[in-house]
C-alpha cells in the first residue's frame, strides 16, 4: 500500500462527506432561507456558498503550477449577496466542488511534497489540501447549522438524531455481524 495514495483517496472521500452534508442540508431549504441572515454582520448561505466557490475556483485551477490566489478573484465580492436564485447558488456550489474534486482526483502520491503557493507563501500541496479541508469543513459548518435553525423541527438530521444513539449503534453492529457472517 502506498501512503500517498491512500491518503488522497481519504482526503478525497472527506472532501466529498463535507460536500454531501451541504447538499443535504441546501436540499431542506427554500430560496428565503439561503439568502436569510441573522444580522447585517452575518452572512447568508447563499453568501458562503459564492465565498466557498470564489475560493474553490483560486485555490484549485491550475493548484501545481500557479498561486492559489488568482489574479481574477475577487474576495471581498464574495460577500455580498447577489445571488438570483437557490439554482443559481447550487450551480456556484457544483462548480467550485467539480474543480476541487476533480484536481484531487488528478493528483499522485509524488505531487503531495511538491511546493506551491497561497498569496506567495510556500505551502507542501499536503499543507494546502489540509488547509483547505479545514476552511471548507469550517465554512459547511456555518451551512449546517443556518439550516438546521432556520428548519427548526423539520430539520432532517444528517447524523445520528438525538436520543437515537444505542439504536443506530446497534443497526451498525448488527450489519457488521451480517457482512461478517456472509463470507
Amino acid at each position: 500500500m502506498n501512503i500517498g495514495n491512500e491518503y488522497l483517496k481519504v482526503v478525497q472521500e472527506r472532501f466529498e462527506s463535507v460536500k454531501n452534508l451541504g447538499d443535504n442540508t441546501i436540499n431542506q431549504l427554500s430560496e428565503e432561507d439561503v439568502h436569510w441572515k441573522v444580522n447585517d454582520t452575518s452572512n447568508s448561505i447563499a453568501i458562503i456558498v459564492k465565498h466557498l466557490n470564489g475560493n474553490m475556483i483560486s485555490r484549485w485551477s491550475d493548484l501545481l503550477t500557479s498561486d492559489g490566489e488568482k489574479p481574477f478573484r475577487n474576495r471581498e465580492q464574495e460577500f455580498e449577496d447577489d445571488i438570483s436564485s437557490k439554482q443559481e447558488m447550487i450551480i456556484m456550489w457544483e462548480k467550485g466542488w467539480n474543480a476541487v474534486l476533480s484536481t484531487l482526483n488528478e493528483l499522485v502520491d509524488q505531487d503531495l511534497l511538491k511546493s506551491i503557493t497561497i498569496r506567495g507563501e510556500e505551502h507542501t500541496v499536503l499543507e494546502a489540501i489540509e488547509r483547505q479541508v479545514a476552511h471548507y469543513a469550517y465554512h459547511v459548518g456555518q451551512i449546517v447549522y443556518i439550516g438546521k435553525q432556520l428548519k427548526d423541527e423539520s430539520w432532517e438530521s444528517l447524523s445520528i438524531p438525538k436520543g437515537k444513539s444505542e439504536q443506530y449503534l446497534q443497526q451498525k453492529l448488527n450489519k457488521h455481524r451480517a457482512q461478517n457472517n456472509g463470507h
